[in-house]
């Protein structure tokens, strides 16, 4: 490890999409989890979560924030994933309550559980981590920290991805993400880390929305996007996964992002149609693209805010 400056935001390593399952003695498979990416760096008293855009998250999940300034060395800077839970999966949708809070004793007092499960050490009182192969990072990190309270290690597996990817579907998890064991920790998307997902699920960009039809409040229907080539394609709408809740907070949003124009590439034909600015960034389900490139049986997930809408792209 080589000497650096004081700890602070570091952007993150990302996975690749891929289709193609392995097992490779030369790689390590870990459980995907949904939820929030978060970078935590401690510089002496004081630490900060981050999103992976860079917003800053303490006040949404102060209990982490307060657990890694209780251990560990006086700097560092660690990456991971903060989590609810349904039942025993991680589940996005179950987070919700808490992302938008800014209030450490509302977030305390949401009722929703949070964990923060880490998975790799950029930097360790004083000395950059990054250059050192995959796995002594995770030795270093293990070694590092107490696992306890809302703190937890990110398990791996060595070699058997295909059998592990069989398992985690078994057991209704998002996925895996393969990672190769030699690799150094560098910023971006990168063919060293690797998703393998067991179901259609990715972010998209809020293009519009129709009117609610019958007893149903707020909108119909979300109209979503993603972008290629700097253009914002029209991907489908999404209408159920909403609560009454959510259907009043976002019809909200919704209406301060109202414009007259629409912001997608081509035309686009739906009855009761509206249209916004593309700020907003939501997570959907889905069963397959069509031959269209539109989704079909989709199913809103949840709202993000670490991710920038001009990176949301079709994974493939």
């Amino acid at each position: 490890m080589t000497d650096l400056v004081r700890p602070g935001w570091l952007e993150p390593m990302l996975a690749t999409l891929t289709e193609r399952r392995f097992s490779d003695r030369n790689w390590v498979f870990e459980r995907k989890l949904d939820g929030v990416r978060a970078i935590c760096a401690r510089d002496g008293g004081d630490v900060s979560l981050w999103s992976r855009t860079r917003h800053a998250m303490n006040g949404a999940y102060p209990e982490i924030a307060d657990a890694l300034a209780a251990q560990g060395a006086e700097r560092f800077v660690v990456d991971g994933e903060i989590v609810a839970f349904d039942g025993n999966r991680t589940s996005f949708a179950a987070l919700q309550p808490r992302i938008h809070l800014t209030d450490p004793k509302r977030a305390r007092e949401s009722g929703v559980r949070v964990f923060y499960y880490l998975f790799d050490l950029l930097q360790f009182d004083g000395l950059d981590a990054r250059p050192l192969p995959l796995r002594r990072r995770k030795q270093l990190l293990r070694e590092a920290f107490d696992f306890d309270g809302p703190l937890r290690f990110a398990q791996h597996r060595n070699a058997d991805g295909e059998r592990f990817f069989e398992e985690a579907c078994a057991r209704g998890w998002e996925g895996l993400i393969a990672k190769r064991a030699d690799s150094p920790y560098h910023p971006g998307r990168s063919p060293d880390w690797l998703k393998f997902k067991c179901v259609f699920e990715q972010e998209f960009v809020v293009g519009g929305f129709t009117d609610p039809q019958g007893t149903r409040t707020g909108f119909g229907a979300l109209l979503l996007g993603y972008y290629d080539g700097g253009r914002l394609r029209y991907a489908g709408k999404v209408g159920t996964g909403f609560d009454d809740a959510v259907l009043r907070e976002l019809a909200g949003r919704l209406g301060e992002l109202e414009q007259r124009a629409s912001p997608f590439d081509g035309l686009v034909r739906e009855r009761g149609g509206h249209w916004v600015r593309p700020e907003l960034v939501v997570q959907a389900g889905f069963a397959e693209w069509t031959g269209d490139g539109k989704l079909r049986h989709a199913r809103f997930s949840g709202v993000r805010v670490d991710k920038a809408p001009g990176d949301v792209v079709r994974e493939a």
